[in-house]
């Protein structure tokens, strides 16, 4: 007998996609060009963003994003200890250390109060992760922290999620980064994208991505352009990819569907978990617009075995249900010096469990694997003296 995986953050593409991907590829030109241009515009009215730059990952963007904000060696920038090593690896790729900020034990994000210890005098920046796509409030840390400090938020998880005043994510004007890598809600197979406000560094950004040259290869081919590339500063190779854009449009235009499978996932999980009495604790926020489901993480209670945690996602594994750890504390990895104890999120580390979420997980699989949890509560019970 087969027995049918269910995996996490799999891809939905249509005949749609598929379509605008062919028409791309017979057009003879698939870097970046009009599709490029078309889905930034796109994507900056649904975020409600001035301007959005797009590029070839959501670490290249954070990269970017801090690079024109003028992080450079000596600076330092404090982020979450529980997030994705992309936000490290862009800060230490500019020479800047990356400080380690513990997480409030409810949202999982970063808050005024976790924050603020960790700034000094050299702090040049904060990145505000969206944890799961729980969006945290930019204002609050707005007013808390010293003007001489700026926000970029990584809004890899968020797209479509709405801060607490009612606007949706990449609206604040804080350069925020999107992903849009193959298991997000959009996918593109990968890339990303900064939105901001701000036009000049906007600007900057864009020549920043293709090696410093303030012209594409598509404007030197079709318009007045000049033919020699102009080199204004140096650059990288981040650019994003008409062919990649065409799909991102189609599913730009899906969000509304994506969006609302995932809450009812997220409604199948919690109700299935109130019928059994299960002790699991959800993210705060899970059912609200101010998240957008990225993740289904949840917490096992704190008086479980130490190992009960790792023997239930080995479980569901085989089972064929691939749940998910997200993440190990980065202030555990050597790779980026000493760090301060962070107590929270080293709580949460031994109890965090991420379960399948996304397009193409259906309601049988989430009640199911709830009902494989529970199995492993009753057997827990069962074992107790």
């Amino acid at each position: 007998m087969t027995m049918k995986r269910v995996l996490s953050g799999q891809p939905d593409f249509s005949d749609a996609e598929c379509e605008a991907a062919a028409r791309v590829l017979r057009s003879g030109w698939v870097g970046p060009g009009p599709e490029v241009d078309a889905f930034e515009d796109e994507l900056a009215a649904y975020a409600s963003a001035s301007h959005v730059v797009t590029v070839s990952s959501c670490t290249a963007a954070l990269m970017l994003s801090l690079k024109v904000l003028g992080v450079g060696p000596g600076d330092e920038v404090v982020c979450p200890t529980l997030t994705w090593v992309a936000d490290a690896n862009a800060i230490v790729a500019l020479g800047a250390r990356a400080v380690f900020c513990d997480v409030d034990p409810k949202t999982f994000t970063l808050s005024p109060e976790t924050v603020l210890p960790r700034v000094t005098e050299r702090t040049k920046a904060v990145i505000a992760v969206h944890y799961g796509g729980f969006a945290s409030d930019p204002a609050l840390l707005r007013a808390a922290l010293p003007e001489s400090v700026a926000i970029v938020e990584d809004a890899a998880h968020a797209l479509g999620a709405h801060y607490p005043n009612g606007s949706p994510v990449g609206s604040s004007g804080n350069l925020t980064c999107f992903s849009f890598h193959a298991n997000k809600s959009l996918s593109t197979v990968d890339g990303g994208a900064v939105a901001l406000h701000d036009p000049e560094r906007a600007g900057r950004i864009a020549v920043l991505r293709q090696q410093g040259i303030r012209t594409t290869s598509h404007d030197r081919l079709v318009s007045d352009a000049p033919l020699a590339a102009e080199f204004v500063e140096p650059g990288y190779k981040m650019v994003y990819s008409d062919l990649a854009a065409a799909i991102g449009r189609v599913q730009l235009r899906r969000q509304p569907e994506f969006a609302e499978h995932r809450l009812a996932l997220a409604r199948t999980y919690t109700r299935r978990v109130d019928e059994l009495s299960l002790p699991l604790e959800f993210q705060e926020g899970l059912l609200t617009e101010q998240h957008a489901r990225h993740l289904l993480a949840v917490l096992v209670p704190s008086d479980c075995p130490r190992n009960f945690r790792d023997e239930l996602r080995q479980r569901l594994r085989s089972l064929g249900i691939h749940a998910g750890i997200h993440y190990e504390p980065l202030h555990h990895q050597s790779a980026f010096g000493e760090q301060s104890p962070l107590p929270v999120a080293d709580d949460l580390f031994g109890r965090l469990i991420s379960l399948p979420i996304g397009p193409r997980v259906t309601h049988e699989d989430a009640t199911a694997c709830i009902d494989h949890v529970a199995e492993s509560f009753g057997g827990l019970t069962s074992s107790a003296p």
